[in-house]
C-alpha cells in the first residue's frame, strides 16, 4: 500500500506533461486497472503503488486516470468546466470543489 494521497476530491490540478487543468474525482490508494491498460496508456511507467486520480478535465466531456507524480496543485483558482462536476460537487469554495455530502 502507499503513502498517504497528497490530492483530495475536490482539489484543483495541473498534469505536468500534459499540460491540462481538472479536478479530483475520486482517489485510489494504488493503481486500480489493468495491466493491459497501463502498458498502453500510462507512457511514463509511473509508480502503481503509489496514488492514482480519476479527474474531471476542464474545457472537457472525458476523464482522465492519473498517477500522483504528474499532478501538481493547481494555482489558478478557477472552476472547471466538466459536464460530470455538477453531479459530483455541491459547490465551489475556497479554490476547492465540495462533494455532496452522502446520505445513508
Amino acid at each position: 500500500m502507499s503513502d498517504i494521497a497528497q490530492f483530495a476530491i475536490g482539489d484543483l490540478v495541473h498534469h505536468k506533461l500534459f499540460d491540462y487543468r481538472g479536478v479530483v474525482a475520486d482517489v485510489d490508494p494504488c493503481f486500480m486497472l489493468t495491466d493491459e491498460w497501463y502498458e498502453n496508456v500510462a507512457q511514463s511507467q509511473p509508480p502503481k503503488d503509489r496514488p492514482w486520480y480519476q479527474i474531471f478535465v476542464h474545457n472537457a466531456t472525458h476523464n482522465t486516470y492519473v498517477a500522483e507524480r504528474n499532478l501538481e496543485l493547481d494555482t489558478s483558482e478557477e472552476p472547471i468546466c466538466h459536464p460530470l462536476v455538477g453531479s459530483r460537487f455541491e459547490t465551489f469554495r475556497n479554490t476547492r470543489y465540495i462533494p455532496f455530502q452522502k446520505v445513508n
